[in-house]
């Protein structure tokens, strides 16, 4: 046919014809349509780039994209047995690999489950991802193994982390309980000179008083600054004052030194004070030399102004604005890793210790044998790579702590040092698993890290000992059962974390001036919908159709007053059913998604498109071509998004995957950059906001159905909701 042509004798039968009778037209030599030069591909399948560039072209023709339709139909035999032959051809190099290899490379703890298991193996509870740098993500997630570099930089951060970890631990295991509380009057809560203008509370009818207002860290309590870093147990009464008459009064409660040098604040929690005295608890970690800040924080309040950036006494009252009423506080000291005696036993076992009060140090009985040592070495062993350890590898360990001793080293330093060498070998970072059929140590390991990202408990351990973890009955009897644990509670927020960029959620911020109502109590009440949506989903064995659309989802009255639903009263989520003209069904319509595909200032439909297509539709879109630009909104309102996306796609190279990305990204047009619904775009006219063209949210989806707007376009889609299905358990499997 006169184009070049691939070796025959390298490609799976068939292939060689296909490509000459239906491809090689476009797809061949350095002008190639998308880059994609069919020519040039290879056949080398344990290259990993090349494997990949074949299972991208098998999904085009599977998929009826390429050819494309406008350049003939495709002969529905000839594209049977390519897909037949080159299917059987991927899959055999793959299976060929697996049995060599192991389906899975050397794959690493990430931040956060190095940090769990810290946590869980020595009994203590202090935060530790944050001494470590932030992980890359590939198609979200960040313990894909292939994409886990590890350096010397990595290296050393684990030390650290080791280190801050053992040192808590050997610390707590020579303490007493700490019981430490305090009760805190209204006086304690307020500043300490009445009549000095600062940003703590003032007295007012003998209540500590903080008034809706815009100055940064006012509503701090200085007599909470923590001396010791630790999770601490706050409980206070508090009211509202002067509240709406529609609604309470929302407040945050932050903590952070609040101070100009470190501005920065850690969210805690928020609730809605009312007209009646109401108790709120709150559990967090609090670094030492930190405080507590809880004040108005609903943006939509009247707000005080104070002369001079501080607040003096009295100012807020004349200017009839909604505050917040400290009744009483209590803080303790609480320790959710475990008690002494839990970091004893994991640390020590059965050995003899003794606690020296006054050097506040661990210590053992002196006829302890160097053989008891030993032992409790490949205990911890044991427990530290999640699964029995055998001689050959124990014994480099069981050397060390021998010729500590022998060089006169106590032997409880003796331990915490070859400890500090256990956790930091490749058998505790990385998952260590036989290649072929797994062992009950593997599936206990990666059923605990699947559900709750920390190490396999006491079950767990027992079940794989016993070889049971491979029979169906007791495997779904652990998932059940892990489900429940407070570390299974967390893999609804850890999953969708990544799967649905949540973790993002903070990456941008709606600009204030276009989005005035938006505000942090409103984006963590966002997250929290989108968590107990999914919650309720996995305890229901809802279907996936209610990801695309649902008769109900999760608010409080702030959120809800945002969504502009009414009828919504309380702080806390609940369930709540959606009308028709709520445009809240499914997570398509949450805030927390709407926020995160968006760039705080506009929406794009192309940001939004791939993120449907790739997360909710399980369609990949390949990154843009380098030679074209990134498609900018007109902030003038002189050009429309659609104007300037079909200007866009015009060039070939673009169409391909705009046909896929553009529908749903102008489905959801009607939400703006912070999740609320509209009818209009709003432009910037001379410095002034003001309303622009309608939002047009119809389109065609690839197979050429139209749509006219979100409540079409779900319906579409829920037509077929196998495409559904099948991403969310391949996104499962990713993450497992």
């Amino acid at each position: 046919l006169g184009v070049p042509r691939l070796a025959a004798e390298d490609l799976p039968a068939g292939s060689s014809d296909f490509f000459a009778l239906n491809c090689l037209d476009c797809h061949a030599g350095t002008e190639a349509e998308a880059g994609l030069d069919l020519t040039s591909l290879g056949t080398d399948l344990e290259d990993g780039s090349t494997f990949r560039r074949w299972v991208r072209v098998y999904d085009r023709v599977r998929d009826g994209e390429m050819p494309p339709k406008d350049d003939g139909k495709l002969d529905v035999g000839e594209a049977k047995a390519f897909l037949a032959g080159a299917g059987h051809w991927l899959l055999e190099s793959q299976q060929r690999e697996h049995l060599a290899k192991g389906r899975v490379r050397g794959r690493r703890l990430t931040n956060q489950q190095l940090e769990r298991t810290l946590q869980d193996l020595l009994a203590t509870d202090i935060p530790l991802a944050s001494l470590m740098s932030e992980e890359p993500r590939h198609e979200g997630f960040s313990n894909i193994a292939d994409h886990q570099s590890i350096s010397h930089f990595h290296l050393e951060s684990h030390l650290t982390v080791v280190d801050a970890a053992l040192d808590a631990a050997f610390k707590r295991a020579a303490d007493d309980e700490n019981s430490w509380s305090r009760e805190y009057s209204v006086k304690d809560l307020a500043r300490s000179d009445p009549k000095r203008r600062n940003r703590d509370p003032e007295i007012r009818e003998d209540l500590a008083v903080v008034w809706s207002a815009g100055l940064i860290f006012y509503g701090r309590i200085s007599s909470t600054t923590v001396r010791e870093s630790g999770w601490y147990r706050v409980n206070f009464t508090a009211s509202a004052l002067k509240k709406p008459e529609n609604h309470g009064v929302w407040c945050s409660v932050r903590r952070g030194p609040c101070v100009s040098s470190a501005p920065l604040l850690a969210w805690i929690g928020a609730f809605e004070a009312g007209d009646e005295p109401q108790d709120y608890t709150y559990e967090a970690w609090i670094p030492k030399g930190e405080m507590l800040e809880i004040r108005p924080a609903d943006i939509n309040l009247q707000r005080a102004k104070f002369q001079g950036g501080q607040v003096g006494v009295g100012e807020g009252e004349p200017q009839d604005v909604p505050g917040l009423a400290l009744h009483r506080m209590t803080m303790e000291r609480i320790y959710p890793g475990g008690s002494v005696a839990d970091v004893r036993r994991n640390l020590f076992g059965n050995l003899p210790v003794q606690i020296d009060r006054k050097k506040g140090r661990v210590r053992l009985d002196a006829e302890v044998s160097v053989e008891s040592l030993t032992d409790q070495l490949k205990s911890f062993a044991t427990r530290a790579f999640r699964r029995p350890v055998e001689d050959p590898e124990f014994k480099p360990f069981a050397t060390m702590l021998r010729l500590a001793i022998a060089d006169g080293e106590d032997p409880i330093e003796a331990l915490r040092m070859t400890y500090r060498a256990i956790l930091c070998s490749p058998r505790f970072l990385y998952f260590t698993e036989p290649v072929g059929p797994l062992d009950g140590y593997a599936i206990a390991s990666r059923l605990s890290y699947m559900i709750g990202n920390s190490m396999p408990d006491d079950q767990l351990f027992e079940l794989a000992a016993a070889d049971r973890l491979a029979e169906a009955d007791v495997l779904q009897e652990q998932v059940d059962r892990l489900l429940e644990t407070s570390r299974g509670r967390d893999f609804v927020p850890d999953f969708s974390g990544q799967w649905l960029d949540l973790v993002d959620i903070d990456f941008t911020e709606p600009d204030r001036k276009l989005y005035k109502d938006f505000d942090i109590t409103v984006q963590n009440a966002m997250i929290e919908e989108t968590h107990a949506f999914l919650q309720d989903l996995l305890d229901n064995n809802g279907s996936v159709a209610q990801f695309i659309d649902s008769q109900h989802t999760y608010l409080n009255s702030r959120l809800a007053r945002y969504y502009g639903i009414d009828g919504v009263e309380g702080d806390a989520i609940r369930r709540v059913d959606l009308e028709p003209d709520f445009h809240r069904g499914g997570l398509l319509a949450h805030g927390s998604i709407l926020k995160v595909t968006a760039n705080g200032t506009d929406t794009s439909p192309v940001l939004r498109g791939v993120w449907v297509s790739e997360r909710l539709l399980g369609q990949p879109i390949p990154p843009p071509p380098a030679n074209v630009p990134a498609v900018e909104p007109d902030i003038r309102g002189a050009t429309t998004i659609r104007e300037l996306l079909e200007k866009h796609k015009s060039d070939p190279s673009c169409a391909g995957c705009h046909v896929k990305i553009d529908p749903p990204g102008f489905a959801l047009e009607n939400f703006d950059a912070a999740g609320q619904w509209r009818e209009k775009y709003i432009r910037i006219d001379e410095g002034r906001v003001r309303p622009g063209a309608e939002v047009d949210p119809s389109y065609t989806l690839p197979d050429g159905r139209d749509f006219a707007d979100i409540v079409e376009f779900r319906r579409l889609l829920l037509e077929d909701v196998r495409p559904i299905a099948r991403n969310v358990a391949e996104k499962l499997l990713i993450y497992g």
